[in-house]
């Protein structure tokens, strides 16, 4: 029987108690309905995960009794610095969804010329955390047991002037491809753009900052679709999915 997981943002120790939040308390009563004495899988996402048993499921309360820890890593061995360019709506959660399910490393979203959404410093927090719970949410389905973090809101320019290794951007009309690259240590850095791509002048930026644009087969990819057939072609070039 496959035992369900769940994410706690605190630590974790064997033989410690651990009472859930008011919104993993209502996720344990009526969704997955558990009862007390039913065993659950608890991670903070800083590697491994814990054993643990319902010591009281209440209208009130949740609490988990740790038992047990196992080191367990299903990591890719390559890192993944993705700069994903902000789009509209359920195209930006399910490319954050998905991206964290394909063994990102890390993910920064990024603000270019075509992006149509504006931020205010609060509306900026609102999304980082609403992104951040994606991420543990699409970590506790996938297995992982880190959940990659979610770098500040930043323009392209400054971000791509900050990275370091091999350095790509999706580019349909590139000439070359992930498999005329290869990365000198297990790490690389995808550049991917939102709706309608990038203008002239994110391409020259990127390619001064290190970028090398590469495509993705003849045809041209939706956003979301191109990150993650990136995600998926790097991973298989160099990471866990050989």
């Amino acid at each position: 029987m496959r035992v369900s997981r769940l994410y706690v943002a605190e630590s974790l120790n064997v033989g410690g108690r651990v009472e859930l939040d008011d919104d993993a308390a209502h996720y344990v009563r009526s969704v997955l309905r558990l009862k007390q004495d039913q065993s659950i899988v608890l991670f903070n996402g800083h590697g491994g995960e814990y054993l643990g048993r319902f010591s009281e499921v209440s209208r009130k309360t949740v609490r988990v009794e740790i038992e047990q820890f196992v080191d367990r890593n299903v990591e890719s061995p390559l890192a993944i610095n993705l700069g994903l360019g902000i789009s509209r709506g359920d195209r930006m959660d399910w490319a954050v969804q998905k991206a964290v399910e394909l063994g990102v490393t890390r993910l920064t979203p990024l603000v270019t010329e075509r992006c149509v959404i504006k931020f205010n410093d609060d509306k900026k927090q609102q999304r980082l955390l609403h992104w951040q719970h994606i991420v543990q949410h699409a970590a506790e389905q996938s297995g992982r047991t880190y959940c990659p973090p979610i770098g500040e809101i930043t323009n392209l320019a400054d971000w791509v002037a900050s990275q370091q290794g091999l350095r790509v951007f999706l580019d349909p009309y590139a000439e070359q491809s992930l498999a005329d690259l290869k990365p000198e240590n297990p790490c690389v850095t995808l550049l991917s753009g939102p709706e309608g791509g990038f203008s002239e002048q994110e391409r020259q930026i990127a390619k001064t900052a290190g970028f090398v644009p590469v495509r993705m087969g003849a045809r041209i990819l939706r956003t979301e679709t191109a990150v993650l057939s990136a995600l998926t072609a790097v991973q298989t070039l160099w990471g866990d999915f050989r």
